[in-house]
């Protein structure tokens, strides 16, 4: 996961509190790309063990504010994952400025609730912003 962002070291809530002690030291998995080898994901019936998992949480309110990434992190121990290279998820809230040119993906995580068209425009630069002119 990113971490080049100095400014934003502070903000990486999975550092501290509930996620820190549940992780027990495995990683907080930040990610919005997922690869899944479906004979595995069936054969181990990881479908079922995530909506068991869901299904339990989600009578809390508080529970999944990310769902995408937190429900996955969440299961880890039962439920194996891994991260795929940095350059697959790059994302302005973590990740330097200088770490974007080796992007492969970016993720428009909005952590300022910024209008998403304006955020590519800014982000992805001149070339995307003339197609989202054009649509």
């Amino acid at each position: 996961m990113c971490s080049s962002r100095e400014e934003t070291l502070g903000y990486q809530f999975w550092r501290t509190g509930f996620w820190e002690t549940h992780l027990a030291g495995k990683p907080y998995h930040i990610s919005a790309l997922y690869v899944v080898d479906l004979q595995r994901f069936r054969r181990e019936k990881v479908g079922d063990k995530l909506r068991q998992y869901y299904q339990q949480l989600s009578a809390d309110p508080n529970s999944f504010a990310n769902l995408d990434q937190d429900l996955p992190n969440y299961v880890q121990f039962d439920i194996k994952i891994h991260s795929l290279p940095q350059e697959w998820l790059w994302c302005e809230s973590w990740c330097s400025d200088e770490t974007k040119a080796q992007a492969k993906t970016i993720d428009l995580c909005n952590e300022h609730k910024e209008p998403k068209v304006s955020m590519a425009k800014r982000i992805l630069g001149e070339k995307i912003s003339e197609e989202l002119d054009r649509t």
